[in-house]
């Protein structure tokens, strides 16, 4: 898939990556919380993103390639594009690891650095890992919003390029709010297909948010919270901070990575909280900074932030996989969550 490999990927050369479970640093460290905001000048074209067609074709190639990649087709989005489920399981009683993303469609960074997770879990970089862990990963839960095919108008969003990018699927509708009626079929497709089908242990929900959000004075590169609802089960809110723990660890300590706490409420309608009542999966929010395209200037970044927000997802996801594969998410000390500030909004730069 050359936009992949040609385009997307030469923002990741000029940043950090995963080589063997280290990470590579920039001299650039501050490039993801202090990269560049929109403020009207700034280029975003989704032209370089992936769209689904070429998705579906990197998949498929990913399949054919990797002997122990399986890839499902879950059900399908309003507008009839298939859904699909990447999998790797070589045991059913290992411990599972669900990777979510796209459940908004104008969050596509995440999804980026998604398959190229796939892709480095095919290469000796991964060798044994997967021996002890199985890996669950849904890239594009709404692809109808990602392609901009939806029954309500885009003119007012930012981005230049060959489509525009909404949260919202076709119907105009959340699906990250749809968690306990499950009205939709994207939803319906994970709850019936996935999160019903298999024994999931861990979940992480991969989004992008606004891109003013601070930490400590400094912008943040992303944002995590576990459960908070208050029916979730105090063991599975302990795995979920753990899992929090491995991915803070990971990311806020390369120098260019900088977490605050999600902001988030309570409600189940959302997956982090629904889906860890429901099935009491261990589930972490990880919001990465900035949006693919916005009606809302504040939303989103300029594209030079790409490669660094791709490689943030690539590390966060290589982290989660082997701190379960090798048991050490099990002895992760939780107590920095006591401490570790909800970020705020910056009103002026």
């Amino acid at each position: 898939m050359k936009k992949i490999s040609k385009k997307l990927l030469m923002f990741s050369l000029a940043g950090a990556f995963v080589v063997g479970g280290s990470t590579l640093t920039s001299p650039a460290v501050h490039a993801v919380g202090n990269g560049p905001n929109y403020n009207g000048n700034e280029t975003v074209n989704t032209s370089i993103l992936t769209t689904y067609d070429e998705m579906v074709d990197y998949l498929k190639k990913q399949d054919s390639k990797q002997s122990q990649m399986e890839l499902e087709v879950i059900g399908q989005s309003m507008k009839g594009r298939d859904l699909y489920l990447v999998k790797y399981i070589s045991n059913p009683e290992n411990p599972t690891i669900l990777f979510l993303t796209q459940q908004h469609g104008n969050e596509q960074l995440t999804t980026e650095g998604t398959l190229e997770f796939i892709k480095h879990l095919g290469t000796g970089k991964t060798k044994g890992v997967l021996d002890n862990v199985n890996v669950l990963i849904v890239p594009m839960l709404n692809p109808d919003g990602a392609m901009g095919d939806v029954d309500f108008d885009l003119d007012d969003y930012i981005a230049s390029g060959d489509r525009h990018l909404t949260r919202y699927n076709a119907a105009g509708e959340d699906l990250n709010r749809d968690h306990v009626n499950k009205i939709f079929p994207e939803t319906q497709a994970l709850h019936n297909n996935v999160l019903s089908a298999y024994d999931i242990d861990y979940m992480i929900d991969l989004h992008h948010q606004g891109a003013n959000s601070e930490r400590d004075g400094k912008l943040v590169s992303g944002s995590i919270l576990y459960p908070t609802t208050e029916n979730a089960d105090p063991e599975v809110v302990h795995k979920s901070k753990q899992l929090g723990a491995v991915v803070f660890d990971k990311i806020d300590s390369t120098g260019w990575g900088h977490l605050g706490k999600y902001n988030g409420g309570s409600a189940e309608t959302i997956s982090r909280n629904g889906i860890s009542v429901e099935y009491g999966i261990s589930t972490l929010l990880f919001e990465m900074r900035g949006m693919s395209d916005h009606s809302n200037e504040s939303a989103i970044l300029g594209q030079k932030s790409n490669g660094y927000l791709i490689k943030q997802t690539v590390n966060t996801l290589d982290a989660a996989v082997r701190a379960i594969s090798d048991g050490s998410i099990n002895n992760k000390d939780v107590s920095f969550w006591d401490t570790l500030p909800t970020q705020s909004t910056r009103t002026t730069e």
